[in-house]
């Protein structure tokens, strides 16, 4: 079972990680409303690495970007769920527009994100290719 992360602490399993030589998967989003289609998800991600590190839109974000009356689920309840499941190591709430900041912070090895991004932008590739990491769409 995962844990709900402060980025301080997930910096710090993320060294370990490294130094075990194991591959850093992370993803984001909101995982507002928790479905079968996300737990899918997750679990191709966790496949592609030894962790798995999930961003979550905390509410500020998630009502910026989602629209009035979002998030139906609070932010702390979203991220308890989301951590108990089998394939995520840790998830960590943050309230920016993007991921950015985080994978900056964690340089995961590959960096996932849905396939409905393969014909739209995804704001973080630029960060993940500036230091080498991959981004992989499932």
């Amino acid at each position: 079972m995962g844990e709900v992360l402060t980025l301080d602490a997930a910096t710090e399993q993320r060294e370990q990680i490294r130094q075990a030589g194991q591959t850093l998967v992370f993803t984001n989003g909101h995982f507002d409303l928790l479905h079968i289609g996300h737990l899918d998800y997750l679990e191709k991600a966790r496949a592609l690495g030894d962790a798995l590190f999930l961003g979550l839109n905390g509410d500020g974000s998630t009502g910026r970007l989602k629209g009035a009356g979002r998030p139906i689920v609070p932010a702390a309840e979203r991220a308890r769920l989301l951590a108990a499941l089998i394939p995520v190591t840790g998830v960590m709430i943050f309230e920016d527009d993007t991921a950015t900041h985080l994978i900056e912070t964690l340089q995961p090895d590959i960096y996932v994100k849905g396939g409905d991004y393969a014909d739209k932008p995804l704001p973080e590739r630029a960060t993940v290719a500036g230091y080498g990491g991959r981004v992989a769409l499932i």
